[in-house]
C-alpha cells in the first residue's frame, strides 16, 4: 500500500476516532487507555483534554522505541499530536448536542473502534495502551483486543468513582464494542512495515 493512502487512512481514523470520544464526553462518559486518563484529568485540572492526552502518551514511546521500531514510533507520535488538534478542533465545531445515552454508547464504540482499527492497521498507533497491546501481541501473540478490552476496564473502575456506576458500566460496554471491533479486524503494523522495507529494498536493487 503506497505511503499516501497509509497517511489517508490515518487521517481518516483520527477524525473518526476523535468524533467518537467527542460523543462520549458530551454524554458524561469516559473510555479507558490513556483517552480515559487524559478524561480523568480533565475533571480535576484546568488543562485541555488534547494537552493531557499528549503528555499522558509519552512514557509509552520508550516501550515503543525500543520494542516496535523508529518508524512506528515516530508515526505514533504524530498520530498523537493529529488526534490532540483534532479532538480540541471539534469542539469548537460542533456545539454541545442532546442523544440518549446507550444511542451514544454504541455510535462512539463503533466509531473508536473503526477509527483505531484504521490507525493501527496503517502502521501507526494511538499511543499509550495501543502501543502496549501491539507489543504484547508481538511478544507473546496475545490479541490485541484482549489486551485493550482489560486494561481499559481497568482504568474505568478509576472513573466510576467521578462519573457514577451506571455511566462507568455503559463505558466499559462502549470498550468492548470498540475492541471487539479492533480484535476482529486486526492487521500487524509491524509485519507490514517490514514489507513494505523488503519491497522498497527489492526495488532500489532491481536496478
Amino acid at each position: 500500500m503506497s505511503t499516501i493512502k497509509k497517511l489517508l487512512f490515518v487521517l481518516l481514523g483520527l477524525v473518526i476516532t476523535s468524533l467518537g470520544i467527542k460523543i462520549l464526553s458530551n454524554s458524561l462518559l469516559t473510555f479507558g487507555g490513556t483517552a480515559g486518563i487524559a478524561t480523568i484529568l480533565t475533571y480535576v485540572t484546568n488543562i485541555s483534554w488534547g494537552v493531557l492526552f499528549f503528555i499522558v502518551n509519552l512514557p509509552f514511546f520508550f516501550i515503543s522505541i525500543q520494542e516496535l521500531g523508529k518508524w512506528f514510533t515516530i508515526s505514533s507520535l504524530l498520530s498523537i499530536t493529529g488526534i490532540s488538534f483534532i479532538r480540541e478542533g471539534l469542539d469548537l465545531w460542533i456545539p454541545a448536542f442532546d442523544i440518549n445515552i446507550i444511542l451514544a454508547t454504541v455510535i462512539a464504540g463503533l466509531l473508536i473502534g473503526f477509527g483505531v482499527t484504521f490507525v493501527l492497521n496503517n502502521g501507526s498507533s494511538l499511543g499509550g495502551i495501543h502501543i502496549l497491546g501491539l507489543y504484547i501481541d508481538k511478544k507473546f501473540g496475545l490479541n490485541r483486543g484482549i489486551v485493550l478490552f482489560v486494561c481499559d476496564s481497568l482504568i474505568i473502575l478509576f472513573a466510576v468513582a467521578i462519573v457514577g456506576w451506571y455511566k462507568g458500566l455503559l463505558s466499559i460496554f462502549c470498550i468492548f464494542i470498540a475492541s471487539t471491533i479492533i480484535g476482529r479486524y486486526k492487521k500487524s503494523p509491524i509485519k507490514e512495515m517490514e514489507r513494505d522495507q523488503e519491497e522498497h529494498y527489492l526495488r532500489q536493487n532491481v536496478h
